[in-house]
């Protein structure tokens, strides 16, 4: 028994001896590797980064770390920085890319380079490739040569690695926490620049070798570029608002960008905005849970920083505007501002093929001159679909009109549904809509009319409101037909020094008596159908040439026309002379009681 004990820890011994030895080989190896790898890593890395990139970047580090065993690899201090004088020469032999990159970083780190399997079989396989908090900078400037450019190199890249490498393949790569800057030069006298922080990209399974660079499903030999961004804000230029989403996530695979909470928060109150700029100017409060788009083109932006996508979703939100008409108003020529014309004259080209609304509340209200109360419209649980959106020319070409449908609940009360057609290539502004307001308590506009129009519908059901309008920045013309029963109307006024609202009794009474028509048909069934021709102001806005449009029609059909407005004007005339004579004689004969 002794000698098999002395025989095990003889044997125990020795094979610690030998596990010791072995240790001490490896780090031996892993060491003299590691010197002698570290002047090839940098040379070859450097001659690498210029080949491939047609000497238009290059690469510097201040150290390398290699380790052989585990096979994970780091630079520090690194920086990729673009040769100015070689991008003029790809400029003048038209062979300059559209974007150019600069990048910082403390840290580049390699995990799992697989040493054996490069020794053996000439295949450099990284799993992964992280590049810790970079700084990126990209200047786009447009070059005419490169608009029909596929997402796939002309000249292979694995051309210039193949005396070194049957293939090289990372199975990831990763920007953690990465600061972007995007710098648009194509107007270099007055270059713009965005920002963002926080930014995380994973680049994945990039692969250089014999086939890949003709591999449709790859872009930029990469099978899928994931891009993610949380909690992003930013003020706006104008330091009157804020934008603002909890997360925005995006795969180029799929084409679909997802975007959570997305809001543009003013940063006055509605009372107060616009008191910094001394006038009266709309506040827009949105607040939007979901924003989807199907089919983006990466490709595309990328080279040219146009953005297509087949289809965008907007729902669960709202939408509220207001004005402040306390303040006094800013005197500005609005022809050339419908939405179509803005779209043109957009600095970023987009297309998207279809636009769809899904329960989007929308709201507009103005505070009254006196600052006595605010009047509100609301158009809610909107939805509908909008097509063809575009500025790009060779889209136009082929169809020129957005189409939107929508479908709305008004107040609380009524269904609107309307159809607007946009023409993308008309000089004079060209669209045109029609639809119909059903089924609506004429009560329920009270909350617009009795602040701002200073009248109270007593009574009144609107049966339809039918409308089809034709219009372009100078004119509207077309047909409204009000089908309506029982409508009565209050006319008030404001009570000097308090803060509320009396009828006028005989303005009201006029009104009903002379001017309205109670009902539309009338009691002989014949229904009045109003004609609208209606003349833009210059300074108006393009929903307050639709209101003004329409409102034009609704009055000629409950039979405020020209004649009855000259005739009610006449009449009240007539009252207030009889009024006034009245007063006369009242004083007069106060006068012979004084005398007497």
């Amino acid at each position: 028994m002794v000698v098999n004990v002395e025989k095990k820890y003889i044997i125990l011994k020795w094979f610690a001896a030998a596990l010791l030895f072995v240790a001490f080989m490896l780090t031996a190896v892993t060491w003299y590797f590691s010197v002698k790898l570290k002047p090839i890593v940098r040379a070859e890395l450097k001659e690498l980064v210029l080949k491939t990139t047609n000497n238009l970047y290059q690469i510097e580090f201040s150290s390398v770390n290699v380790n052989v065993l585990t096979g994970i690899s780091s630079l520090s201090d690194v920086t990729i920085t673009p040769d100015t004088a070689v991008y003029r020469q790809l400029i003048a032999l038209k062979h300059a890319p559209n974007n150019l990159y600069k990048i910082k970083l403390k840290k580049l780190a390699v995990r799992n380079f697989h040493p054996f399997k490069l020794w053996r079989e000439k295949k450099l396989n990284i799993d992964q490739l992280l590049f810790d908090n970079p700084s990126i900078e990209m200047t786009n400037r447009q070059f005419d040569y490169n608009d029909e450019k596929l997402p796939h190199p002309k000249k292979s890249p694995y051309d210039y690695i193949e005396k070194y490498l049957k293939e090289l393949r990372i199975n990831t790569v990763d920007f953690k926490n990465a600061s972007f800057k995007y710098i648009n030069n194509n107007n270099p006298d007055q270059p713009k620049i965005d920002d963002v922080d926080s930014l995380n990209i994973t680049l994945k399974d990039w692969l250089i070798d014999r086939n890949s660079a003709n591999d449709s499903s790859r872009i930029y030999l990469l099978k899928d570029v994931i891009i993610n961004l949380n909690d992003y804000s930013y003020a706006t230029s104008d330091s009157l608002y804020f934008v603002k989403f909890n997360r925005l996530d995006f795969a180029a695979s799929s084409g679909k960008l997802e975007v959570k909470n997305f809001s543009l928060e003013p940063r006055e109150s509605e009372p107060q905005f616009g008191s910094a700029l001394g006038y009266a100017k709309d506040r827009y409060n949105i607040q939007i849970s979901n924003i989807g788009f199907t089919g983006i083109n990466l490709p595309l932006y990328v080279l040219k920083q146009e953005l297509f996508a087949k289809e965008v979703t907007i729902a669960d939100g709202t939408l509220a505007v207001v004005n402040n008409n306390t303040l006094p108003k800013k005197v500005v020529n609005k022809l050339g501002t419908y939405p179509h014309q803005l779209l043109q004259k957009a600095n970023t080209k987009l297309t998207v093929a279809k636009l769809n609304l899904d329960n989007i509340d929308i709201s507009y209200g103005e505070f009254s001159p006196e600052g006595k109360g605010k009047g509100v419209i609301m158009f809610e649980e909107t939805k509908g679909t909008i097509t063809n959106v575009t500025n790009v020319k060779k889209v136009i070409a082929k169809d020129s009109l957005v189409v939107a449908t929508l479908t709305s609940n008004v107040m609380g009360s009524g269904k609107l549904d309307v159809n607007f057609k946009f023409n993308l290539a008309a000089k004079d502004g060209a669209f045109s809509y029609a639809g119909a307001l059903v089924n609506m308590q004429g009560k329920a506009f009270n909350r617009i009319t009795k602040p701002l129009g200073l009248v109270r519908v007593t009574s009144g059901y609107i049966n339809k409101l039918e409308f089809d309008v034709k219009a372009n920045d100078a004119v509207a013309k077309g047909t409204v037909n009000f089908a309506y029963k029982d409508l009565s109307l209050a006319v008030l006024k404001r009570v000097k020094g308090e803060d509320r609202l009396v009828k006028q009794g005989l303005i009201s009474f006029l009104a009903n008596a002379l001017v309205i028509n109670s009902s539309n048909p009338g009691v002989d069934g014949k229904f009045v159908a109003a004609t609208v021709d209606y003349k833009r102001v210059p300074t108006a806005s393009f929903f307050n040439f639709i209101w003004k449009t329409l409102f034009q029609g609704v009055k000629y059909s409950v039979g405020f026309t020209p004649a009855k407005e000259k005739k009610i004007k006449a009449q009240i005339a007539k009252f207030e002379k009889i009024k006034a004579d009245r007063q006369e004689r009242q004083k007069r004969r106060a006068a012979r009681k004084m005398r007497k």
